[in-house]
């Protein structure tokens, strides 16, 4: 007889999940530190989003004269060329132009970008230095002296200095307060930044991005790893975001901004309102849908999660992310169902859930962790293992350096009943990963494997397999230790060191209904008959539900006691379960042919 393994249910994460929940996060710097930019970069992806350069005032003005119309020309050349990549052509016509007007801001600040580029650092300052002599009252080239000295310099006090300078010239403007902001945090000074944004806080301006922009920064600084912001913390947040909403409540970016922040701090309540305002305003908003169905969810609203979800299918079929949304909150419902004991609900439920998270691989198969979530629904909630098969398989074919799919694809074969495929498969995802140095190789993995190559009939290798998932993880080992006790008991091999491993199974959880049974069919292996009798209906009775090997081994017990009606009775609840075992329906017939009559199916089997 085969051990089923319920582990199936423990391989869970085997990809790191990235779902759709990452889209409620506010964004911040990966590490805190200035921009990667100056203000004036070239490329929108590379410049400060906080300043749009327009051509210098007087050449757009003034056509008078031939050096004016030639640097003028000049202007237009270099954009082209810093638009097609081409820096060092840019920068020389830039220079041409600037030669005209030194003291030309916008267009100082673009060249000393693209001189720090090239690691020309005492250039860019000249120029920029020269900027601040003929424009003084300009914050932008103190900005950018600020972010050379802190980010190529290190020199951590000329950068503050600029920083405060830029400040003082633009007080109701954020971007003097984030480049100070953003200096302190570099050089370590976490206190001294919460400072600058606390003194931000007490400016008198009515826009509403300056608040924004200060909330997210706050947010920035109080959301570290691995810590939890205090009450405290969030509530000077809420104030600056509350603020920018007093100031624009009708303004839709603004809305959202606050919506994610609420959202993003946990404050979910608080952002589902804004969330539904955004709505009003911009009906065809697919994101802030998505957001809001996700805060119903994690606010326990999953009627409203389902509506909002399938509105925004409704609208957008083409996108793979409310598909992959709904099939968790479908999952969810079923799980709940499950729970309330209600088994035919639930695996409806669940089949919706598969069915909407195939459709959004259908839409974007670029989702390895969605193949894994999906393939282990199939496996343990419907228990469809040929249809995980298939799936898993695509899944390899679209990642064939992912070790980790070809791990469940092994266990996918296995419980198909393909169980030489599933030790080849197991090995190749274990060399698969030794070369790609994936971790994947732990207990349960071996444990796994183990599983399947006993199914295989190779018990030799399946009793390496186990003792190397034990030495592996020994605190985790009692279904390790139960599976070989019991592939022993079942080959009548080892049995006294079978019966040690079942017993250190039973001291990590004396109720648990297998290894009752396990211990149980040692002592029928033994011909303790009684002892193992008493342990087996125990194990029955431990078991949630009704297990077939179970009932099979109570009434082989019997047999051996001559008490052949009990017998009978047992092995017949036994193949109700189970109407594939030949070898069962083969014990029936012989028993009611021994009693000389027909045993009424129904019967209540009796100790």
């Amino acid at each position: 007889m085969m051990r089923r393994t319920s582990s199936i249910t423990r391989i869970g994460g085997l990809l790191a999940a990235s779902l759709f929940f990452a889209s409620l996060a506010v964004a911040r710097p990966v590490e805190h530190r200035p921009s990667p930019t100056p203000r004036a970069a070239a490329k929108p992806a590379e410049q400060d989003d906080s300043l749009v350069l327009h051509p210098p005032k007087d050449l757009a003005l003034e056509y008078g004269g031939e050096r004016k119309a030639q640097a003028l020309a000049a202007y237009v050349e270099a954009l082209d060329l810093q638009e097609n990549g081409e820096s060092e052509k840019a920068l020389a016509a830039f220079e041409k132009v600037l030669n005209v007007d030194p003291g030309e801001v916008d267009l100082a600040t673009r060249v000393a970008f693209l001189l720090t580029g090239q690691g020309d650092y005492p250039r860019a300052i000249d120029i920029l230095k020269d900027a601040v002599k003929a424009q003084p009252k300009d914050p932008e080239p103190y900005l950018q002296l600020a972010y050379i000295y802190a980010k190529y310099l290190k020199k951590t006090e000329p950068a503050i200095g600029y920083a405060r300078q830029a400040i003082a010239l633009a007080p109701t403007e954020m971007d003097g307060y984030q480049r100070l902001c953003e200096v302190q945090l570099t050089a370590g000074r976490r206190k001294a930044a919460l400072q600058t944004l606390d003194s931000a806080a007490q400016v008198t301006t009515n826009d509403p991005s300056f608040w924004t922009r200060l909330g997210k920064l706050y947010l920035a600084l109080i959301a570290q790893p691995n810590t939890t912001p205090t009450s405290a913390e969030l509530e000077k947040v809420n104030q600056v975001f509350h603020k920018a909403l007093e100031l624009a409540p009708g303004d839709a970016s603004v809305l959202k901004d606050a919506a994610d922040y609420f959202a993003a701090s946990q404050q979910v309540k608080e952002a589902i309102p804004l969330y539904l305002r955004v709505l009003e305003l911009q009906p065809n908003d697919s994101a802030a849908r998505e957001k809001l169905a996700t805060g119903f969810l994690l606010t326990n609203q999953r009627d409203k999660a389902i509506q909002m979800l399938q509105e925004i299918i409704q609208q957008h079929p083409e996108q793979y992310q409310p598909y992959q949304l709904l099939g968790k909150v479908l999952e969810e419902d079923a799980a709940a169902l499950l729970e309330a004991k209600k088994p035919a609900e639930a695996k409806a439920e669940f089949a919706k859930a598969a069915a909407s998270y195939e459709q959004s691989l259908l839409i974007n198969a670029a989702q390895p962790d969605n193949y894994v979530h999906l393939g282990e629904l199939l496996l343990t909630r419907l228990r469809d293992n040929d249809r995980a098969v298939k799936l898993l398989q695509d899944a390899r074919r679209h990642f064939p350096t992912a070790p980790q799919l070809t791990y469940l694809l092994a266990v996918a074969l296995r419980e198909a009943k393909q169980t030489q495929q599933a030790v080849t498969t197991f090995e190749e995802a274990l060399q698969e990963a030794q070369a790609q140095g994936a971790a994947i190789a732990n207990g349960q993995f071996y444990f796994e494997y183990g599983a399947a190559a006993e199914r295989a009939g190779l018990y030799e290798k399946a009793a390496e397999l186990f003792k190397k998932s034990i030495q592996l993880d020994p605190g985790e080992a009692a279904e390790a230790y139960n599976y070989l006790g019991f592939m022993w008991a079942d080959q009548n091999t080892n049995l006294e060191e079978a019966e040690s491993y079942i017993k250190k199974a039973l001291a990590s959880d004396s109720e648990n209904g297998a290894y009752l049974d396990s211990l149980g069919w040692l002592h029928y292996r033994m011909g303790r008959y009684d002892q193992a009798l008493a342990e087996l209906q125990s194990a029955a009775a431990a078991l949630k539900s009704d297990d077939p090997t179970v009932f099979e081994h109570i009434g082989d017990t019997y047999e051996k006691l001559n008490h052949i009606p009990q017998a009978l009775a047992y092995w017949q609840k036994a193949f109700a379960l189970d109407q594939t075992n030949k070898k069962l329906a083969e014990k029936i017939e012989a028993s009611k042919t021994r009693m000389g009559q027909d045993q009424p199916a129904g019967a209540s089997p009796t100790k």
